[in-house]
């Protein structure tokens, strides 16, 4: 076994090149400096520099050479910390791997005594929680591989600390240069390949989390003898993993009325979302329970207002309810942008809006008048959220708009384009108009009737 070598204080700056290193004075005073030589460990070709913190309170008894050298070659280097406090602020983003002598007294417990045969002194303070400083690291160094330094022969201690989460422990007295290498890079591996493996699991679960908020927000129309035809799109905005709060929903009513719905919740995150979910399965539950215009409005402000987690969300609707026999429907609108309704030799237009109400969740009761309109016998209506008409046209700073998106969609419906490829045409020229994705969500349902 390698002579043990009593380790040096390593001062950070130093290890970075930028400040000489301290040497021990000559009559084994204190340390002093040496301002023409530095000890900065630089990396071997190829390698990337390890740096491992040492937490150990016997700055004199501590087998740790100060200079190390894996087995690929890479360079180690060794920052020390007397304790906690000092470990904390050494703690940068280039260290590696933390060693941790389990014999540190934990934030709140008092050293009192010589290390006994088990490497700890006695400790006061209700705690006896001997892992409790390796804990207390773990939680300031979540992503940081950690090293357990225990007695000889503790290997009870050892295993238990790495139960706790420590990715391998090691026996003091046993300690040389060639076994730190080695665990070093066995514990940064080992933290990697967790890390590794708890984004996988993330990701697959907000993999599920998405779509059964996609099931929620986009579900499958209830049009089961109905001659109406159904298409609908939905695009979420930029850079979001989660649908935001978009959301529609399509049922026919054993009276044969044919409903529809499509609404927008302020907001893109998941709490948006679930309120939406929450919304919609409102709405199709009140609606085949025979509830509809402003009765129906009123009770799903009701739900909004007891669900959501700020007094200051609130949602836009649109609802409109189709006759049986498919020539008029009635419209209820709270604060949300009017449908456009298109007819054979007539251009497409908005269905009117004079009677808009405000948005759900922003006034106490509050009225949704349901406007009548007639259809005719042959028609496509388009529900859209505010994503469609909000994106920017060009470089500058104006935006489609209602008019823009109208004449938009009167040069497809020209062009021969009808259902799906009407809706992803529409969808992709606001895009390409905007520059690029929108910020916003997108969410549009097309009801067509043929003769």
């Amino acid at each position: 076994m390698p002579v043990p070598v009593p380790r040096q204080r390593a001062i950070p700056a130093v290890e970075s090149g930028q400040a000489p290193a301290a040497v021990p004075a000559q009559d084994g005073g204190p340390l002093k400096e040496e301002a023409h030589r530095t000890e900065a460990v630089a990396p071997n070709a190829g390698g990337t520099t390890l740096t491992l913190l040492l937490i150990e309170d016997d700055p004199a008894g501590s087998p740790i050479l100060p200079e190390l050298r894996d087995a690929s070659g890479t360079s180690i280097r060794i920052r020390t910390a007397r304790n906690l406090t000092e470990a904390e602020r050494l703690l940068t983003d280039d260290v590696h791997c933390i060693l941790l002598d389990l014999a540190l007294p934990a934030p709140g417990r008092v050293h009192v005594g010589p290390a006994t045969d088990g490497g700890a002194g006695a400790d006061t303070g209700a705690d006896a929680d001997e892992l409790a400083v390796l804990r207390h690291v773990l939680q300031l160094a979540p992503r940081h591989a950690v090293l357990a330094l225990t007695a000889s022969g503790d290997t009870e201690r050892g295993t238990e600390a790495v139960r706790v989460g420590a990715q391998d422990y090691l026996f003091r007295d046993e300690l040389d240069g060639r076994l730190l290498s080695r665990a070093i890079r066995y514990a940064v591996e080992r933290k990697r390949s967790l890390t590794t493996e708890r984004k996988l699991a993330e990701g697959r679960m907000r993999a599920q989390e998405n779509r059964r908020l996609e099931r929620g927000l986009l579900p499958t129309p209830l049009l089961d003898g109905s001659s109406l035809r159904f298409a609908a799109r939905y695009r979420p905005g930029r850079s979001r993993a989660l649908l935001g709060g978009d959301f529609y929903d399509t049922v026919r009513t054993p009276d044969g009325t044919v409903h529809a719905m499509i609404g927008d919740v302020c907001g893109h995150g998941p709490d948006e979302a679930a309120l939406g979910v929450e919304l919609r399965i409102a709405w199709r539950a009140l609606t085949l329970a025979g509830l509809c215009g402003d009765e129906l409005l009123g009770t799903l402000q009701e739900v909004l207002e007891h669900e959501r987690s700020d007094d200051e969300i609130f949602a836009t609707l649109c609802t409109v309810d189709i006759a049986p026999d498919g020539r008029r429907a009635g419209l209820c609108l709270a604060g949300h942008p009017a449908p456009l309704v298109a007819r054979p030799g007539r251009p497409a237009e908005l269905l009117p809006y004079d009677n808009n109400g405000p948005a759900l969740g922003l006034l106490k009761g509050a009225r949704w008048p349901r406007m009548q309109v007639e259809l005719g016998a042959e028609w496509s209506l388009m529900l859209y959220t505010d994503g469609l008409i909000e994106g920017r046209v060009g470089a500058g700073g104006e935006r489609l708009g209602q008019e823009g998106m109208v004449e938009m969609v009167r040069r497809q419906l020209g062009a021969g384009l009808t259902g799906e490829a009407l809706l992803r045409a529409a969808v992709n020229e606001v895009r390409q108009l905007n520059g690029g994705e929108l910020t916003d969500d997108v969410a549009v349902v097309l009801l067509d009737r043929g003769v």
